[in-house]
C-alpha cells in the first residue's frame, strides 16, 4: 500500500468525520483538524503524511498558502484540494501550484473513495518509475533455434499465464534475466510493474530493508519511510536474482511472504498485504545447498512450483552465429554505424570456441571486436581475440583465430621457468590459469572453501561463481 497517513484539514466537523469514517474503515491513518495553525504544529512535528486533504477557505488563512509550503517539502506528500465555491480557474490554479487533485463539495463517500484510490496507484506508478530508471535494462529478445531453446520456451510459454513461482537455473551468462523477462511479458501481469532486485549486490545488514521496506527511525539513516522491493512490485512480478545469496535468518521471513503474501517494514508493527508474482535465478544447484545446510529446504520447494533450465551457449551451437550477428548489429550501430559482417575464418572461431562465459561472454567478444574494427572491413578471426597474440619489437597485435591457447611470440625476454617451444613462448588462456589457481588453493586447504577465499583474497561467493562457472565438481568442497 503506497499511502497509509492522511491528513484532513477542514473546518467543518461533519467533513472531518465523514473522512475518518470512509478512511479508517479502509484501514488508513487518519489526523484530521480544523485549522492551518493545527496543521502546521503537525507539521512541525516531522509527522510524515502520504496525502492531504486540504479545505480552500479556512477560518485562519487560506489553504492555498499551506499549499506551496506542503509541495516544498523534502518528502512531499499528495496534496488535493477541497472547496465549496470551487470554480475551474481556482481548481486549475491549485493543480499549477502542485496540488494533485481537486474536490467540489458538497462530495459523497464514494468520490472520497475513489480519488484516493487515484491517488494511490499514481504514487504506485511514480515510486516504480523512480526504481527503474535507475536500473540498466537489456532490450535483447531471447534469441535462438537451438532444440534447447525451443523446448525451453516451450515451457516458458505455457507457464508465463500462470501465477506461478518460477525457479530459473543456469550457469552464469546464459541470460536467465531475459527468460524471466520474457515469462513478465507474456503474463497477465505484463501491465503491472516489473522489480528486478539482486540478491548478491546487497550487504546482509540492508537486505531486509530493500526486501520489505523500513519505518522512519528503523535504525541508523533510516529518517523517512521506504517501500521495500515486494510493496513496489504489488499488483505486478518481482524477480529474486541470485536466490541462492539470500542469508539463513532472511529464508524463513521469505518463505512467509511467499506464503502468505504479507509483511512488516523493518520497525514496523502493521502487516502489509501485497499481490506478488515471483521469479528466482539461481547459478547454482540449490538441492546441493539445501544438503550442505546452506538454504532451507521448505523454501527450496516453495520456489521449485516450475523449474526450468536455461541451456550453456556450448549446448547450443546452433544459435551461436544467430547471437553474434544480433550482437554484431546492435553494436555495429553502437560504436561504428554498422559493420558489414564476419568473414569466414571469424566464424569458425565463434564456432569453435567453447564459450565458458555462455552468452554474457560472446556479446562482450562481439562488442570488443567491433570497437576494434575500422567499420569498413569484415569483422575477422584476429579481432575476435580468442586465439594468438603476437608480441613484435613495435608492440601488441593481434594474430591468429580458433580456440587454441593465447600464444606470445617474438623479442623480449622470457620470463624465468616458461617453456619455450620454436622460439614461442607458449601461455595459458587466462581463464584456465584461473581454475587452475583456484583448485590449488582448494587443495592447499583441503577443500575448505572459506580458507580458499582468504587466500584467493576473494569472497566466498565470488569462488562459488567462479566453481560453477568452470565446471568444478564442488562434492569434494565445504565451507565451513
Amino acid at each position: 500500500m503506497a499511502i497509509e497517513k492522511v491528513l484532513v484539514v477542514d473546518d467543518e466537523p461533519i467533513i472531518r468525520k465523514t473522512f475518518e469514517e470512509v478512511l479508517r474503515g479502509k484501514r488508513y491513518g487518519v489526523t484530521a483538524v480544523g485549522t492551518l495553525e493545527d496543521a502546521e504544529n503537525l507539521l512541525k512535528k516531522k509527522d510524515a503524511f502520504d496525502l492531504v486533504f486540504l479545505d480552500v477557505r479556512l477560518p485562519d488563512g487560506d489553504g492555498t498558502d499551506l499549499l506551496e509550503r506542503l509541495v516544498r517539502m523534502p518528502a512531499a506528500p499528495m496534496v488535493i484540494m477541497m472547496s465549496g465555491f470551487g470554480t475551474i480557474e481556482t481548481a486549475v490554479g491549485c493543480m499549477r501550484e502542485g496540488a494533485f487533485d481537486y474536490l467540489i463539495k458538497p462530495f459523497s463517500t464514494s468520490q472520497i473513495q475513489m480519488i484516493v484510490k487515484k491517488a494511490e496507484s499514481y504514487q504506485q506508478v511514480m515510486k516504480v518509475n523512480r526504481y527503474l530508471a535507475a536500473q540498466v535494462s537489456d532490450s535483447s529478445d531471447l534469441i535462438g533455434e537451438s532444440e534447447a531453446m525451443l523446448r525451453l520456451r516451450q515451457m516458458l510459454k505455457k507457464v508465463a499465464p500462470t501465477d506461478a513461482t518460477v525457479l530459473i537455473q543456469g550457469e552464469n551468462g546464459t541470460g536467465k534475466e531475459l527468460v524471466a523477462h520474457e515469462i513478465y511479458h507474456w503474463s497477465g501481469r505484463s501491465q503491472g510493474p516489473y522489480v528486478r532486485v539482486n540478491c548478491a549486490a546487497i550487504s546482509e545488514t540492508l537486505m531486509e530493508s530493500e526486501f520489505f521496506g523500513h519505518e522512519r527511525g528503523a535504525f541508523t539513516g533510516a529518517t523517512e519511510r521506504r517501500e521495500g522491493r515486494f510493496e513496489l512490485a504489488d499488483g505486478g512480478t518481482l524477480l529474486l536474482d541470485e536466490i541462492s545469496e539470500i542469508p539463513p535468518k532472511l529464508q524463513a521471513k521469505l518463505l512467509r511472504v511467499l506464503q502468505e503474501r504479507e509483511f512488516e517494514r523493518v520497525g514496523g508493527t502493521k502487516t502489509i498485504k501485497v499481490d506478488v508474482r515471483v521469479l528466482a535465478t539461481t547459478n547454482r544447484d540449490l538441492r546441493q545447498a539445501v544438503a550442505l545446510g546452506q538454504f532451507r529446504e521448505d523454501l527450496y520447494y516453495r520456489l521449485n512450483v516450475f523449474p526450468l533450465q536455461v541451456p550453456a551457449l556450448r549446448e547450443r551451437h546452433a544459435d551461436i552465429l544467430r547471437l553474434a550477428g544480433h550482437f554484431l548489429e546492435r553494436f555495429g550501430r553502437q560504436h561504428r554505424g554498422g559493420v558489414s559482417g564476419f568473414t569466414l575464418e571469424a566464424n569458425e572461431a565463434l564456432i569453435g570456441y567453447d564459450w565458458p562465459g555462455n552468452v554474457r561472454e560472446l556479446k562482450n567478444t562481439i562488442e570488443r571486436a567491433v570497437i576494434l574494427s575500422d567499420g569498413v572491413q569484415p569483422i575477422s578471426a584476429e579481432l575476435l581475440c580468442l586465439g594468438v597474440i603476437d608480441k613484435h619489437a613495435s608492440g601488441w597485435s593481434l594474430g591468429g583465430g580458433g580456440s587454441q591457447p593465447a600464444v606470445l611470440s617474438g623479442g623480449g625476454a622470457r620470463p624465468e621457468g616458461a617453456p619455450s617451444v620454436g622460439g614461442l613462448l607458449k601461455v595459458e588462456p587466462l581463464h584456465a590459469m584461473e581454475k587452475l589457481h583456484i583448485l590449488q588453493a582448494l587443495k592447499h586447504t583441503d577443500g575448505n572453501r572459506a580458507k580458499a577465499a582468504e587466500l584467493l583474497q576473494i569472497s566466498i561467493r565470488t569462488l562459488r561463481n567462479k566453481l560453477n562457472e568452470y565446471r568444478v565438481d564442488d562434492s569434494q568442497v565445504h565451507e565451513d
